[in-house]
Protein backbone atom coordinates (compact mmCIF):
# COMPACT_ATOMS: atom_id res chain seq x y z
CA UNK A 1 0.00 0.00 0.00
CA UNK A 2 1.50 3.26 -1.07
CA UNK A 3 0.67 6.93 -0.33
CA UNK A 4 -1.62 8.77 -2.45
CA UNK A 5 -1.09 12.38 -3.70
CA UNK A 6 -4.64 13.32 -1.58
CA UNK A 7 -2.56 11.86 1.68
CA UNK A 8 0.15 13.35 1.26
CA UNK A 9 -1.59 16.80 0.39
CA UNK A 10 -3.66 16.72 3.70
CA UNK A 11 0.12 15.53 5.53
CA UNK A 12 1.59 18.50 4.03
CA UNK A 13 -1.20 20.42 4.88
CA UNK A 14 -1.90 19.58 8.79
CA UNK A 15 2.65 19.26 9.11
CA UNK A 16 2.14 22.87 8.39
CA UNK A 17 -0.67 23.37 11.00
CA UNK A 18 1.47 22.05 13.44
CA UNK A 19 4.59 23.98 12.61
CA UNK A 20 2.82 27.54 12.68
CA UNK A 21 1.36 26.84 15.74
CA UNK A 22 5.05 25.58 18.02
CA UNK A 23 6.08 29.01 16.06
CA UNK A 24 3.71 31.09 18.16
CA UNK A 25 6.26 30.12 20.58
CA UNK A 26 9.46 29.59 19.35
CA UNK A 27 9.56 32.47 16.58
CA UNK A 28 11.95 32.78 13.57
CA UNK A 29 12.55 28.86 13.33
CA UNK A 30 10.89 26.92 11.16
CA UNK A 31 13.68 25.05 10.01
CA UNK A 32 14.23 23.76 13.74
CA UNK A 33 10.46 23.18 13.93
CA UNK A 34 9.93 21.12 11.18
CA UNK A 35 13.08 19.20 12.09
CA UNK A 36 11.46 18.32 15.93
CA UNK A 37 7.82 18.07 14.17
CA UNK A 38 9.93 15.37 11.76
CA UNK A 39 11.31 13.29 15.29
CA UNK A 40 7.69 13.35 16.33
CA UNK A 41 6.19 11.67 13.22
CA UNK A 42 9.02 9.49 12.69
CA UNK A 43 8.14 8.01 16.28
CA UNK A 44 11.57 8.80 17.38
CA UNK A 45 13.36 10.82 20.22
CA UNK A 46 14.83 14.57 19.78
CA UNK A 47 18.26 15.84 21.65
CA UNK A 48 18.61 19.85 21.90
CA UNK A 49 21.66 21.04 22.49
CA UNK A 50 22.75 24.94 22.59
CA UNK A 51 23.24 27.69 24.86
CA UNK A 52 21.30 28.70 27.67
CA UNK A 53 18.47 31.04 26.98
CA UNK A 54 17.38 30.32 23.37
CA UNK A 55 14.61 28.52 23.78
CA UNK A 56 15.07 24.65 24.28
CA UNK A 57 12.41 24.24 26.75
CA UNK A 58 9.69 26.38 25.48
CA UNK A 59 10.26 24.58 21.92
CA UNK A 60 9.90 21.41 23.52
CA UNK A 61 7.04 22.40 25.45
CA UNK A 62 5.35 23.78 22.89
CA UNK A 63 5.43 21.12 20.79
CA UNK A 64 3.75 19.09 23.69
CA UNK A 65 0.71 21.71 23.91
CA UNK A 66 0.41 21.03 20.50
CA UNK A 67 -0.08 17.53 20.58
CA UNK A 68 -3.88 16.92 22.59
CA UNK A 69 -1.76 14.02 24.81
CA UNK A 70 -0.45 13.90 28.16
CA UNK A 71 3.18 15.25 28.81
CA UNK A 72 5.88 15.81 31.22
CA UNK A 73 8.67 17.31 32.24
CA UNK A 74 11.63 16.01 34.26
CA UNK A 75 14.34 18.26 35.25
CA UNK A 76 17.55 16.34 35.82
CA UNK A 77 19.79 16.86 38.80
CA UNK A 78 22.85 14.96 40.72
CA UNK A 79 20.57 13.41 43.39
CA UNK A 80 17.96 12.17 40.42
CA UNK A 81 17.06 8.15 40.79
CA UNK A 82 16.01 6.00 38.24
CA UNK A 83 12.68 5.64 39.94
CA UNK A 84 11.75 9.10 40.00
CA UNK A 85 11.90 8.25 36.24
CA UNK A 86 10.51 4.98 35.35
CA UNK A 87 8.34 4.71 38.75
CA UNK A 88 8.10 2.89 41.89
CA UNK A 89 6.80 -0.37 43.53
CA UNK A 90 5.35 0.66 46.95
CA UNK A 91 3.64 -1.60 49.65
CA UNK A 92 0.15 -0.94 50.37
CA UNK A 93 -0.52 -1.81 54.27
CA UNK A 94 -4.03 -1.57 53.58
CA UNK A 95 -4.42 -3.97 50.63
CA UNK A 96 -1.48 -5.72 51.65
CA UNK A 97 -0.51 -5.84 47.91
CA UNK A 98 2.18 -4.18 45.89
CA UNK A 99 1.12 -1.54 43.85
CA UNK A 100 3.06 0.27 40.78
CA UNK A 101 2.87 4.04 40.78
CA UNK A 102 4.37 5.10 37.28
CA UNK A 103 6.84 8.03 36.92
CA UNK A 104 6.52 10.69 34.56
CA UNK A 105 8.27 8.46 31.51
CA UNK A 106 4.59 7.02 31.29
CA UNK A 107 3.42 10.11 29.02
CA UNK A 108 3.36 10.16 25.78
CA UNK A 109 5.99 13.65 25.46
CA UNK A 110 8.59 13.68 27.64
CA UNK A 111 11.12 17.04 28.19
CA UNK A 112 14.15 15.67 30.10
CA UNK A 113 16.05 19.01 30.66
CA UNK A 114 19.93 19.00 31.09
CA UNK A 115 19.70 15.10 30.76
CA UNK A 116 23.25 15.28 31.14
CA UNK A 117 23.23 16.76 35.33
CA UNK A 118 22.01 13.25 35.89
CA UNK A 119 23.88 10.33 37.15
CA UNK A 120 24.52 7.56 34.23
CA UNK A 121 22.96 5.30 36.54
CA UNK A 122 19.87 7.43 35.76
CA UNK A 123 20.29 8.20 32.49
CA UNK A 124 20.26 4.28 31.42
CA UNK A 125 17.07 4.56 32.76
CA UNK A 126 15.69 6.03 29.56
CA UNK A 127 17.55 3.50 27.38
CA UNK A 128 14.57 0.57 27.61
CA UNK A 129 12.17 2.55 27.02
CA UNK A 130 13.54 5.14 24.04
CA UNK A 131 14.29 1.32 22.11
CA UNK A 132 11.70 -0.11 23.05
CA UNK A 133 8.71 1.97 24.33
CA UNK A 134 8.33 0.10 27.60
CA UNK A 135 9.80 -0.34 31.57
CA UNK A 136 10.96 -3.13 33.16
CA UNK A 137 10.44 -2.11 37.06
CA UNK A 138 10.65 -5.15 40.02
CA UNK A 139 10.52 -7.81 36.75
CA UNK A 140 7.62 -6.26 35.38
CA UNK A 141 7.12 -4.88 32.08
CA UNK A 142 5.01 -1.92 30.97
CA UNK A 143 4.23 -0.48 27.92
CA UNK A 144 4.76 2.99 27.42
CA UNK A 145 1.82 3.63 24.65
CA UNK A 146 1.89 6.04 21.29
CA UNK A 147 3.19 7.79 20.14
CA UNK A 148 5.49 8.54 22.73
CA UNK A 149 8.15 10.40 22.47
CA UNK A 150 11.61 11.95 24.85
CA UNK A 151 12.92 15.24 24.10
CA UNK A 152 16.28 15.94 25.65
CA UNK A 153 18.14 19.56 26.49
CA UNK A 154 21.79 20.38 27.63
CA UNK A 155 23.89 22.61 27.70
CA UNK A 156 27.75 22.43 25.37
CA UNK A 157 29.24 25.19 28.13
CA UNK A 158 29.21 24.55 32.18
CA UNK A 159 30.11 21.01 31.97
CA UNK A 160 31.45 20.98 34.96
CA UNK A 161 29.43 18.55 37.39
CA UNK A 162 28.06 16.84 34.22
CA UNK A 163 27.66 13.42 33.11
CA UNK A 164 28.25 13.50 29.01
CA UNK A 165 25.98 10.68 27.42
CA UNK A 166 27.75 7.80 26.20
CA UNK A 167 27.40 7.03 22.96
CA UNK A 168 24.90 4.32 22.78
CA UNK A 169 22.40 6.36 24.25
CA UNK A 170 23.26 9.13 21.99
CA UNK A 171 22.44 6.77 19.35
CA UNK A 172 18.86 6.57 20.44
CA UNK A 173 18.11 9.91 19.47
CA UNK A 174 16.64 10.19 15.77
CA UNK A 175 17.72 13.66 15.62
CA UNK A 176 20.04 16.36 17.21
CA UNK A 177 19.53 20.32 16.41
CA UNK A 178 20.40 23.65 17.83
CA UNK A 179 17.69 26.03 18.55
CA UNK A 180 20.45 29.46 18.08
CA UNK A 181 19.61 33.24 18.94
CA UNK A 182 16.60 34.93 16.77
CA UNK A 183 17.23 37.13 13.79
CA UNK A 184 16.85 40.48 14.34
CA UNK A 185 13.03 40.41 13.64
CA UNK A 186 12.20 37.89 16.24
CA UNK A 187 14.04 39.76 18.48
CA UNK A 188 12.32 43.07 17.75
CA UNK A 189 9.35 41.28 18.30
CA UNK A 190 9.93 39.03 21.44
CA UNK A 191 11.19 42.43 23.15
CA UNK A 192 8.20 44.36 22.02
CA UNK A 193 6.03 41.26 23.70
CA UNK A 194 8.26 40.91 26.99
CA UNK A 195 4.94 40.77 28.91
CA UNK A 196 4.33 37.62 27.82
CA UNK A 197 6.98 35.75 30.24
CA UNK A 198 6.02 32.09 29.28
CA UNK A 199 5.02 31.96 25.03
CA UNK A 200 4.54 28.23 25.26
CA UNK A 201 0.98 28.84 26.85
CA UNK A 202 -0.01 30.95 23.52
CA UNK A 203 0.27 27.21 22.07
CA UNK A 204 -2.98 24.90 22.20
CA UNK A 205 -3.80 21.39 21.23
CA UNK A 206 -4.92 21.48 17.75
CA UNK A 207 -3.80 17.63 16.65
CA UNK A 208 -4.69 13.78 18.96
CA UNK A 209 -2.69 11.39 20.08
CA UNK A 210 -4.27 8.89 17.37
CA UNK A 211 -3.35 11.40 14.83
CA UNK A 212 -0.01 11.67 15.65
CA UNK A 213 -0.24 7.49 15.04
CA UNK A 214 -1.86 7.77 11.89
CA UNK A 215 0.23 9.96 10.58
CA UNK A 216 3.78 7.94 11.18
CA UNK A 217 1.80 4.77 9.89
CA UNK A 218 1.03 6.54 6.41
CA UNK A 219 4.92 8.08 6.54
CA UNK A 220 5.84 4.41 6.73
CA UNK A 221 4.07 4.10 3.49
CA UNK A 222 5.99 6.20 1.51
CA UNK A 223 7.76 5.02 -1.46
CA UNK A 224 11.61 5.18 -1.49
CA UNK A 225 13.24 3.88 -4.84
CA UNK A 226 15.92 1.35 -4.25
CA UNK A 227 18.73 3.85 -5.46
CA UNK A 228 18.27 6.20 -3.09
CA UNK A 229 18.36 3.63 -0.42
CA UNK A 230 21.69 2.30 -1.67
CA UNK A 231 22.50 6.36 -1.82
CA UNK A 232 21.67 6.56 2.17
CA UNK A 233 24.03 2.82 2.86
CA UNK A 234 26.95 4.74 0.71
CA UNK A 235 26.93 7.91 3.31
CA UNK A 236 26.98 5.58 6.30
CA UNK A 237 29.31 3.27 4.69
CA UNK A 238 31.76 6.10 4.28
CA UNK A 239 31.37 7.62 7.20
CA UNK A 240 33.02 4.52 8.92
CA UNK A 241 35.85 4.96 6.57
CA UNK A 242 36.12 8.85 6.62
CA UNK A 243 40.17 9.34 7.42
CA UNK A 244 39.18 11.63 10.51
CA UNK A 245 36.43 9.34 11.88
CA UNK A 246 36.74 7.01 14.35
CA UNK A 247 33.77 5.58 15.31
CA UNK A 248 31.18 6.12 11.69
CA UNK A 249 27.27 5.69 12.00
CA UNK A 250 25.48 2.54 13.61
CA UNK A 251 22.71 0.73 11.43
CA UNK A 252 20.59 2.66 13.81
CA UNK A 253 21.39 5.74 11.96
CA UNK A 254 20.96 4.33 8.79
CA UNK A 255 17.66 3.41 9.33
CA UNK A 256 16.69 7.12 10.81
CA UNK A 257 17.95 8.49 7.69
CA UNK A 258 15.24 6.53 5.87
CA UNK A 259 12.87 7.03 8.15
CA UNK A 260 12.62 11.00 8.95
CA UNK A 261 13.37 11.16 4.69
CA UNK A 262 9.84 9.37 4.58
CA UNK A 263 8.25 11.86 7.08
CA UNK A 264 10.24 15.17 5.22
CA UNK A 265 8.99 13.95 1.30
CA UNK A 266 5.33 13.76 2.73
CA UNK A 267 5.96 17.00 4.77
CA UNK A 268 6.46 18.58 1.26
CA UNK A 269 3.53 17.36 -0.07
CA UNK A 270 5.23 14.29 -1.74
CA UNK A 271 4.50 10.59 -1.86
CA UNK A 272 8.43 9.07 -2.54
CA UNK A 273 11.09 10.11 -1.38
CA UNK A 274 14.15 12.39 -3.51
CA UNK A 275 17.76 12.68 -2.80
CA UNK A 276 17.44 16.01 -1.43
CA UNK A 277 15.57 15.22 1.51
CA UNK A 278 18.26 12.68 2.63
CA UNK A 279 20.62 15.60 2.01
CA UNK A 280 18.42 18.21 4.33
CA UNK A 281 18.79 15.51 7.14
CA UNK A 282 22.16 14.21 6.64
CA UNK A 283 23.49 16.51 9.45
CA UNK A 284 20.66 16.40 12.37
CA UNK A 285 20.76 12.43 11.95
CA UNK A 286 24.51 11.65 11.61
CA UNK A 287 26.03 14.64 13.74
CA UNK A 288 25.48 12.65 17.01
CA UNK A 289 26.75 9.91 15.93
CA UNK A 290 30.02 10.54 14.38
CA UNK A 291 33.69 10.30 16.77
CA UNK A 292 36.11 11.95 15.16
CA UNK A 293 39.67 11.40 15.59
CA UNK A 294 41.53 13.09 18.32
CA UNK A 295 43.90 14.21 16.06
CA UNK A 296 41.71 15.90 13.39
CA UNK A 297 39.58 17.97 16.69
CA UNK A 298 42.78 18.89 17.16
CA UNK A 299 43.44 20.37 13.68
CA UNK A 300 39.66 22.04 13.79
CA UNK A 301 37.90 19.11 11.73
CA UNK A 302 34.04 19.44 12.76
CA UNK A 303 31.64 16.56 12.50
CA UNK A 304 29.58 19.60 10.51
CA UNK A 305 32.58 19.22 8.14
CA UNK A 306 32.66 15.42 7.90
CA UNK A 307 29.34 15.49 6.65
CA UNK A 308 29.61 18.05 4.11
CA UNK A 309 32.36 16.35 2.66
CA UNK A 310 30.24 13.10 2.91
CA UNK A 311 27.95 14.61 0.73
CA UNK A 312 30.29 16.33 -1.70
CA UNK A 313 32.01 12.87 -1.93
CA UNK A 314 29.58 10.33 -2.51
CA UNK A 315 27.60 10.66 -5.72
CA UNK A 316 23.59 11.19 -5.27
CA UNK A 317 21.27 9.08 -7.52
CA UNK A 318 20.98 10.88 -10.61
CA UNK A 319 17.92 9.23 -12.48
CA UNK A 320 14.08 10.26 -12.19
CA UNK A 321 12.57 8.91 -9.44
CA UNK A 322 9.26 7.30 -10.77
Amino acid sequence: MTVTQEQARWFHDTFEKLADNVEKAVLGKRNVIRLVLTALLSEGHLLLEDYPGTGKTQLARALANTVQGSHARIQFTPDLLPSDVTGVTVYDQGKGTFEFHPGPIFHSIVLADEINRASPKTQSALLEVMEEGRVTVDGATREVGRPFMVIATQNPIEQAGTYRLPEAQLDRFLLKTSVGYPDQNATVELLMNSSVRDRATLVTPIITAPTVTQMAEMADQVYIDPAIVAYVSALVDHSRRHKHVRLGASMRGCLALVRTAKVWALAEGRSQVLPDDVKALAEPVLCHRLILDPEAMFNGVTVEDVIGDLLTSVPAPQERVS
